[in-house]
């Protein structure tokens, strides 16, 4: 949701007014079909107007896109140029970038790779991107871009993060003010054979950015997360984790197919356990681009109506 239509709310837990108009225009707008979120593109490198305002009144309704091209193996250079018309330029050098700093992510048994969750077949649990990244180096926006998906399972959980601050709000208002404190959610330092890889970072779950938008930094992970020792935080973290237990149809899910990208706001999202087969040459392939930017909506693109955007 863009600064227009948040009719200048914050997020400020003491902004109780500006909570209910936004509250109300968050609602209102909410895309409850999943195949709503869907927008066709005919050419990755070269995009309509009217297919980038579609996007757009996606974006601004619930942080996030679903584009679909006929071409699934683009050149990464490609979606790279695709993201820059959003204003997304400063992608993020993790530690299993390839060199152009857009993620291969596909099953690894060697080397670094398969120490870590995205790289495997497992399941992987509830976060945002960069959860682990220090100040300076938060992750803003994603596009993900199907090649190839895997041939069983390998469905994608998204959920709007200013829903989860919606909800909670509503649910206790001190649970959000507790997840703001710059000490709630600690990660600790990533150390391999000995050697510090990265240092812990501390640091809030919900921040205000400067221009008033909200970021999320959360994992759901029971290992290697050190929560705050403090009784409304600790409340927040198990009603999270009793939500995602939950079969709750504020919860998109969504089986990428070959072509198909996720363009949004670091929303929290998750990704249940797949099989590959490599006989019939269906092993899962997908780019992952991460970006210290948040998506910046194209000057000119007018909002669309989107059906099923309608209140609860």
């Amino acid at each position: 949701m863009d600064r227009a239509l948040t009719q200048d709310f914050r997020f400020d837990p003491d902004d109780h007014a500006g909570y209910r108009r936004w509250r109300a225009h968050k609602l209102r707008n909410r895309i409850k079909d999943v195949s709503e979120l869907i927008v066709e593109i005919e050419d990755l490198e070269h995009p309509t107007e009217a297919e980038l305002a579609a996007l757009a009144a996606r974006i601004r309704r619930v942080n996030l896109a679903v584009y679909a091209t006929p071409a699934p193996d683009v050149d990464k250079a490609v979606l790279r140029r695709f993201a820059h018309r959003f204003g997304l330029g400063r992608l993020d050098r993790n530690l299993c970038a390839d060199e152009d700093a857009i993620t291969t992510l596909s099953v690894s048994r060697t080397g670094r790779k398969g120490d870590y969750i995205p790289y495997t077949n497992r399941r992987l649990n509830w976060h945002t991107d960069g959860y682990y990244n220090p100040p300076g180096r938060e992750i803003r926006a994603i596009l993900m871009h199907c090649v190839q998906p895997a041939a069983r399972g390998g469905e994608s959980h998204l959920l709007d993060h200013e829903l989860v601050y919606l909800r909670m709000r509503d649910e206790n208002p001190e649970w959000v003010r507790a997840l703001m404190a710059p000490d709630a959610m600690t990660i600790p330092a990533n150390t391999v054979a000995g050697r510090v890889i990265r240092g812990a970072v501390t640091g809030p779950v919900f921040r205000v950015e400067p221009d008033g938008s909200l970021h999320m930094r959360y994992s759901a992970r029971q290992r290697n997360v050190l929560w705050k020792e403090d009784p409304r935080v600790q409340e927040a973290v198990a009603w999270l984790a009793d939500w995602w237990r939950e079969d709750d149809p504020w919860i998109y899910h969504f089986r990428l197919m070959p072509g198909q990208g996720i363009l949004c706001n670091n929303v929290l999202h998750a990704r249940s356990a797949f099989e590959d087969d490599p006989a019939a040459g269906r092993m899962r392939k997908l780019y992952r681009a991460r970006f210290h930017d948040r998506i910046r909506l194209p000057a000119g693109a007018v909002e669309e109506d989107v059906e099923h955007a309608v209140v609860e």
